[in-house]
């Protein structure tokens, strides 16, 4: 059972992200789980190495080039043949345990069991994106069953301002207040949740860095860091034109 004590034991026990989960997945005795936006399969590779106990390994990605997601990892259909294939050779050893579900949430996600154990989500973390992942794979636990994830960054702006802002902590944070599940902010940018058919919202700050979870502060300090370097440039143009004088 997902507890602070356990949590806290876990993360101890971790030198980084895949060592975490691994320690969790494995003390929770997980033995469904689906992982969506798998790229590489380096983590799944890793999750199925040290976890045994896992029987059903669902790995859900487009990978395909897509128009409206706006995001660095949006690569090329060729390269994504390529990553797909590489993601297949990752977790060979374990054929028998995985199956590979290539299309966006929204087309796969039915045929993921509706009583897994586990969902990770590492997707489109845009507003869309986070909103339609969540939603989907929640229906698709068991009750009790946990929703993990990855970036759920502290900062919006994850990426540079071309590429659509990081939603997925203050998505994150919504929606378990709206489903009533128990929420854990943990380290290395990561969360998890328990799913509950009637259950109460608690957020527990197990990183210690999320006192904030509101978009318009975030909004309004880069509106501040955008004017400082515009006025930065400005000054230094001016700089360089009376020197040149």
């Amino acid at each position: 059972m997902l507890s602070e004590p356990f949590i806290e034991q876990a993360t101890q026990a971790a030198g980084g992200r895949e060592a975490l989960w691994q320690n969790i997945i494995s003390g929770l005795k997980i033995r469904s789980m689906a992982e969506i936006g798998v790229w590489k399969g380096g983590f799944a590779r890793r999750i199925l190495d040290e976890c045994p106990s896992i029987e059903h390994y669902y790995l859900v990605d487009p990978w395909r080039n897509l128009e409206s997601w706006n995001k660095p990892w949006n690569v090329d259909n060729e390269t994504f043949d390529a990553v797909f294939q590489e993601a297949q050779a990752n977790v060979s050893a374990h054929g028998n345990r995985c199956m590979f579900l290539r299309g966006t949430t929204i087309e796969v996600a039915g045929q993921i069991p509706a009583d897994i154990d586990f969902a990770y989500v590492d997707g489109d973390h845009t507003l869309r994106g986070i909103a339609i992942d969540l939603i989907n794979v929640y229906s698709r636990l068991r009750d009790g069953g946990y929703l993990a994830g990855d970036d759920f960054s502290p900062t919006i702006w994850q990426h540079d301002k071309t590429f659509e802002p990081t939603m997925v902590f203050p998505f994150v944070t919504y929606f378990a207040e709206a489903v009533g599940a128990e929420l854990y902010a943990l380290p290395y940018n990561q969360f998890i949740m328990t799913k509950r058919t009637s259950g109460t919202y608690r957020f527990h700050d197990l990183a210690g860095k999320y006192a904030d979870n509101s978009v318009l502060s975030q909004v309004k300090r880069q509106s501040m860091v955008d004017k400082a370097k515009a006025f930065s440039r400005r000054t230094l143009r001016s700089s360089t034109s009376d020197h040149r004088t």
